[in-house]
């Protein structure tokens, strides 16, 4: 359990991290690419985490440790599971296979997304606590 308080511009930047990986990840539904291809190349993203590595330090003893944590592991499983689509779609049988793995980590990231803001607005910490 956490033991400090937040301070209120770190929660409003936690919003403003969870906007951006959600604007990349809209950016994919309402495009043509893919929700995951555009969440780990889209800028809003790529700064989200970059914000999220330079301020980790400044909330640890937070409820909001926990989100930085949640936001860094997501871009990186994400990240994991677009090269193993990638690899699998080289051979002509698994390019189905892929675009099946590319579909499901993007509705998933959309979950984790959605997930880690609503656990943002009640100011509760999320189950995920990587060192």
């Amino acid at each position: 359990m956490y033991k400090n308080e937040p301070s209120s511009g770190l929660v409003t930047l936690t919003y403003i991290i969870y906007g951006l990986h959600f604007f990349s990840a809209l950016n994919g539904v309402l495009s043509s690419a893919f929700i995951l291809t555009a969440f780990l190349s889209g800028w809003p993203s790529i700064i989200a985490v970059i914000l999220s590595y330079a301020k980790r330090s400044e909330v640890t003893g937070t409820y909001l440790q926990s989100h930085f944590n949640w936001v860094i592991s997501t871009f990186w499983y994400a990240l994991f599971w677009l090269i193993i689509s990638i690899l699998i779609a080289l051979t002509f049988f698994g390019i189905p296979v892929a675009y099946l793995m590319v579909v499901i980590t993007g509705l998933w990231l959309m979950y984790r997304i959605v997930r880690g803001l609503l656990s943002l607005l009640d100011e509760k910490e999320l189950p995920i606590d990587i060192k």
